[in-house]
This record gives structure tokens, C-alpha cells and sequence, in this order.
């Protein structure tokens, strides 16, 4: 059964898409703001997210934001907005598809078995949070705790342990890292990679010289070990 997370501060709707959803065979979660959604991610593991923008706490993009910092689920934005400049926005953000209110029933059940078809070939590994024998990475956050202590990371530092952490346990090539975290001209700047690892090991690991979790495999990458 296709599990779908429905995000929407409209009570009616809501319990529309809800009604509609369920007697077509979803399983549906529900979350009311942006919050409240990302908790809802975390914990539900839905199959693809149907997302209002205009939430009462945070803004739909920073929703997507947060979402697309440790999952790749497809997420389809549900919104009044009409202006082009929003729905480029979202889609930048992350979004996969945009439609617009009102909308269709049978539109939206299309994009949304569009969009369950392209993620099928994707894994079910995504997890908001990744833990290690020393430090934890909340991913959804964007933050990291070492002790239960929120460690202080500048933006690049957090860009390089992201990857990493996304892709816990397997290596990360250093060209993919320099392009992904500082740019496709900076795919030759190795010694980039250097400085700042060693930053994160004397943040995270017990021992910078002897690293237990963020290690270095020569000449080719890094890799982050739990």
C-alpha cells in the first residue's frame, strides 16, 4: 500500500484528500503545518509527500528544505500560488511537481502515481537521523549533537558531513564532494577537502588523529563510518 503524507492547515481539504485518498487504496498520514510534517516524514516513512506552501508556522519551501536534507521521497506542492516565480522556487527547492488549487481529483491521483513510479527504482535507506558510536547527524535539522550538545558547524563543514552522512558507510568520491559542496570549479581544489576534514575530526571524533568515523581512503575519498 502506497503511504502518502498530506500537509495542509485547510481542516476541509484535508479531510477531503483524506477521505478521497483512503478509498483509493492509500494509506494517508496527515500533518497540519510545517512542524509538524517533518516530525511526520521521520516517523512514517511516506512514499511521497502532497505539501501546501502556505503553512502557519514555516514557509512549504523550507519544508521541502528540510525533507530534501535527508530524503529523496517525491514531493508534490499543493498550492494557491500561481506565480511563476513561487512554483520555480519550490521546484528549487526540491519539489518534484506543483499543482495549483483548486485542483482535480483525478489530476492530482496521476501526478501522484507519476510520481511513485519515478522514486520506485530508489531505496528505502533514507533516515532523518544518523547515529554514531560519538556523534549523531539529525540531517532534517541540520544540526549535529556530540553528547547530547549541539556542535557548532560553519556551512561548508555542514555541506561536507551531509554528503557524508547521506552516504553513510560508502565512499564519496573527492571529486563529488568538491563539486556538490563547493562548486563544479572547484572540482581539482583537493587540498579543500583536507582542511576541512581535519576541522570535523577535531569537532567530532574522540581521537583527530586516529579517526573512528570520518576516514580517508587515499588518493580517492571519504567516508563516513557509524
Amino acid at each position: 500500500m502506497t503511504k502518502v503524507l498530506v500537509v495542509d492547515d485547510e481542516p476541509q481539504l484535508l479531510r477531503a484528500l483524506r477521505i478521497n485518498l483512503s478509498a483509493r487504496g492509500y494509506e494517508v498520514l496527515t500533518a497540519v503545518d510545517g512542524g509538524s510534517a517533518l516530525r511526520a516524514a521521520g516517523d512514517g516513512k511516506p512514499d511521497v509527500v502532497v505539501l501546501d506552501l502556505g503553512l502557519p508556522d514555516i514557509d512549504g519551501s523550507e519544508v521541502i528544505a528540510g525533507l530534501r536534507g535527508w530524503t529523496t521521497v517525491p514531493i508534490i506542492v499543493l498550492s494557491a500560488r500561481t506565480d511563476s516565480t513561487d512554483k520555480v522556487h519550490a521546484l528549487d527547492a526540491g519539489a518534484d511537481d506543483y499543482v495549483t488549487k483548486p485542483f482535480g481529483m483525478d489530476e492530482l491521483l496521476a501526478r501522484l502515481r507519476a510520481a511513485v513510479r519515478r522514486a520506485s527504482t530508489t531505496g528505502d535507506a533514507d533516515q532523518p537521523v544518523v547515529e554514531t558510536a560519538t556523534f549523531t547527524v539529525d540531517l532534517s535539522a541540520k544540526k549535529v549533537l556530540r553528547d547530547g550538545v549541539e556542535i557548532h558547524l560553519t556551512p561548508t563543514e555542514w555541506g561536507m558531513l551531509e554528503l557524508l552522512a547521506r552516504n553513510r558507510g560508502r565512499l564519496v568520491a573527492q571529486k563529488q564532494l568538491l563539486r556538490e559542496v563547493w562548486g563544479p570549479q572547484y572540482a581539482n581544489e583537493t587540498h579543500y577537502l583536507r582542511v576541512y576534514l581535519a576541522q570535523l575530526r577535531r569537532k567530532l571524533e574522540p581521537d583527530p588523529s586516529r579517526p573512528r568515523h570520518l576516514l580517508t581512503e587515499p588518493g580517492m575519498g571519504y567516508r563516513l563510518e557509524p
